[in-house]
């Protein structure tokens, strides 16, 4: 789930920093880059679902496991609320909704407008409601660099929306998809920056993580009183939610955080751009999606304004 750090890096644990140790590949460059592959393939995962499972219950049942999971097996996670201060706790109220939102939202957005455009949408528009949270709550201020990527991002966007129009293709994009994938961003970004908050605030990337996505598993169970659940019972099913829980939650965030420890958040940062590519080729690949000339445009000046919001300038940010 992305998985899904600058704005964006600073969410996911990046914001505690590298600590000096070894540099080489498996120093940390390759675990990062496999937690990457790893959330690229939760969109094409959740599409392997039996058909009429609910979109959004497929993402709440891999995050109800995987979180408990990672909760359970985090040092430091049991007792992280009582070490945190008041300002602190309510931080992680604050998060482990937006945790819990973003497969309500990622996942019916797969569903209506497919994994590859889903997957772009939403990680493109992280960065940008990082960087406007940020600025809104007084943390930094929008430099030129950012503007520049925001700008792009949003024209990446746009192309990518409208390219089936524009080209006159029979199957014109779900705005509500776009609406649900662009939610996914904000409670990405939401989470991201809460975590990377209490990161900074010395207290264990694993720990913060396993409250903020245990707490999150609890808050979606209600979700399946009111839905049907019977394909759960299928192998297909059960196969699906094994997957997203053990690999796209548990080990995909274990692997991150033990490569930042040993990988500067520059490097870690760049090396997650993997996540939007693996997700666009498995749509294409594995699922048959199509995009049209337009669209692919898109992607590609989307991809531009991802670069620029998370390779660092020559004095860094």
């Amino acid at each position: 789930m992305p998985n899904r750090t600058t704005p964006v890096t600073s969410a996911r644990p990046a914001a505690a920093g590298p600590r000096p140790s070894r540099t080489g590949l498996l120093g940390g460059p390759a675990p990062i880059l496999a937690s990457a592959v790893l959330w690229g393939t939760t969109g094409t995962a959740g599409s392997l679902a039996p058909a009429g499972a609910p979109a959004a219950a497929i993402g709440c049942a891999g995050l109800t496991l995987g979180g408990l999971l990672l909760f359970l097996t985090s040092r430091g996670a049991r007792s992280l609320p009582a070490a945190c201060t008041r300002a602190e706790r309510w931080l992680l109220v604050l998060g482990a909704p937006a945790v819990a939102g973003y497969p309500l939202t990622f996942y019916p957005a797969v569903a209506r407008t497919g994994v590859a455009v889903a997957t772009v949408i939403a990680l493109g528009s992280a960065p940008v409601f990082a960087g406007l949270l940020a600025w809104l709550t007084g943390r930094t201020r929008p430099t030129a660099r950012w503007t520049a990527a925001t700008a792009a991002a949003v024209l990446g966007c746009a192309l990518l929306v409208l390219g089936p129009e524009l080209t006159g293709s029979a199957t014109p994009m779900d705005l509500t998809g776009v609406v649900l994938a662009a939610s996914g961003g904000l409670s990405y970004a939401v989470y991201s920056l809460i975590g990377g908050r209490l990161i900074l605030r010395e207290h264990p990337s694993d720990a913060v993580m396993g409250v903020l996505f245990g707490a999150a598993g609890l808050l979606v169970l209600p979700l399946f009183l009111f839905v049907d659940m019977r394909w759960l019972g299928t192998a297909d099913g059960a196969a699906v939610t094994v997957y997203l829980a053990l690999f796209t939650v548990y080990l995909a965030y274990r692997l991150f955080g033990h490569g930042l420890r040993r990988t500067p958040a520059s490097v870690a940062t760049s090396l997650t751009l993997a996540e939007p590519a693996v997700a666009a080729v498995l749509g294409v690949t594995v699922l048959g999606e199509r995009l049209p000339s337009v669209s692919w445009c898109g992607l590609a000046v989307l991809a531009l304004g991802l670069v620029l919001l998370t390779v660092p300038g020559r004095r860094g940010r």
